[in-house]
């Protein structure tokens, strides 16, 4: 019995709230493909079940929202089959309750399972429910992570290995570094804390991770795509390459021999299935908006959005952030990362002018260094191991830290700022 006050994890109060609803749906697993049906009592229940069936974990599930509590449920199930599962919210007392349900177990199929949320805290009716085959009863008003949570552990198995962390990296706008700094951030979490990681250039016709990574497959994402129906562990284990002792890459063609359109879950069996088995998952999305690129970062763990500070920077951030906080309600927004501050003689947007119409933080400011950057691209090195000083290095372990939650990270602000110094001086 799960008795919670949700009312801090609603999604209409402050941004505390919302953070704290995020926090806890890191946790929830993805919903598989089911059925679920709801007939509810209040609006308040009601409305959080809708939210849950927004939410990028029920992208699979199809969700129906009722009103009419169980006696509604009793009516439609008549003439109709029942779902996966059934959630049903009651205020009627234990007795009551109990005979309520006895008419829908004459109507229910015996597959389904069935979610009761009540409005009495008792403890000898919870029993009574778990000992007559319901699967789980709450207490109203919900929280949203409960009841995802409760969903998950009704259609997953309890030995289902842990799910790895899929991180978005994206531009706001071409040439602004986004993939230098997916690679390099890929390269800091397999460096830094032992672990696996692969990353996955999703820019078929242009990507640069092979060249900058020094690799040459044979195969790689575009064989991964165009046979999504063969797609398992062991073939995706055949197109990777690798690049360090923890991190993989599953490189893009970068050739022009074909185009490259795809419908909007096109990535989705190559990702889930990195995700079955690498704890970091990092992918590198080129900058363009359509179907697939939109549901890629929609559907990811974290996102990064990267930008240069200039007016049309802030234009296309303002709107890619925006248009992702609400296709993620549930999730923490974007992070911003500032790239090649102070380059000479070109006029700046400040990092706290750019940031605050985003309503951001940046969690890193990378200064412009053409020397540094440039070498290691054209050697196929990343910057740490090209000059492992380099105040950069610094800023995608900071990323790093930020996106893996290891450890608290360090502010952006400081290394930035001693970095420009330098440059500065020079």
């Amino acid at each position: 019995m799960i008795d919670r006050n949700a009312a801090s994890l609603d999604g209409d109060t402050e941004d505390g709230g919302r953070d704290e609803t995020a926090a806890a749906m890191e946790a929830v697993r993805p919903i598989p493909r089911i059925s679920i049906q709801a007939f509810c009592e209040s609006e308040p229940v009601a409305r959080q079940i809708e939210r849950a069936g927004e939410d990028r974990r029920m992208a699979k599930a199809h969700v129906r929202v009722h009103m009419g509590g169980i006696r509604a449920a009793v009516e439609h199930y008549s003439g109709a089959p029942t779902p996966n599962l059934v959630i049903l919210e009651s205020r009627a007392g234990a007795e009551e309750l109990v005979g309520e349900l006895e008419s829908l177990a004459d109507v229910c199929d015996p597959g389904s399972k069935v979610v009761i949320i009540g409005h009495h805290n008792d403890i000898t009716l919870y029993r009574d429910l778990i000992r007559n085959g319901i699967s789980e009863y709450l207490i109203a008003p919900i929280a949203m992570p409960d009841l995802m949570g409760v969903i998950a552990t009704l259609f997953m198995s309890p030995d289902a290995a842990p799910l790895g962390r899929t991180l978005a990296f994206v531009g706001a706008k071409g040439g602004v570094g986004s993939s230098t700094i997916a690679h390099n951030v890929a390269w800091s979490i397999s460096k830094l804390f032992n672990s696996d990681v692969l990353l996955a250039d999703l820019d078929l016709p242009f990507g640069t991770a092979n060249i900058n990574f020094d690799q040459d497959p044979a195969q790689g994402i575009a064989e991964a795509v165009f046979s999504a129906d063969r797609m398992d562990d062991v073939f995706l284990d055949r197109l990777l390459s690798k690049c360090a002792d923890h991190l993989s890459l599953l490189a893009a063609p970068s050739i022009l021999d074909r185009t490259y359109d795809f419908a909007a879950d096109a990535f989705t069996a190559v990702i889930e299935t990195a995700q079955r088995s690498t704890p970091i998952v990092t992918l590198d999305v080129p900058h363009v908006w359509n179907d697939w690129t939109r549901t890629v970062l929609s559907r990811a763990d974290d996102i990064v959005v990267t930008a240069t500070p200039d007016l049309a920077n802030l234009r296309n951030a303002k709107n890619l952030v925006d248009t992702l906080r609400r296709a993620r309600p549930n999730d923490r927004p974007p992070r911003l990362v500032l790239n090649q501050l102070g380059m000479p003689k070109r006029p700046e947007i400040s990092a706290a002018e750019f940031a605050d119409p985003l309503e951001l933080v940046p969690i890193a400011e990378i200064a412009f260094d053409p020397g540094v950057f440039g070498a290691a691209a054209n050697n196929g090195r990343m910057i740490a191991e090209t000059d492992a000083k380099h105040a950069s290095v610094e800023a995608f372990h900071q990323i790093a830290y930020a996106l893996t939650g290891r450890s608290e990270p360090r502010r952006a602000k400081r290394g930035a700022s001693g970095l420009f110094e330098r440059f500065r001086r020079k």
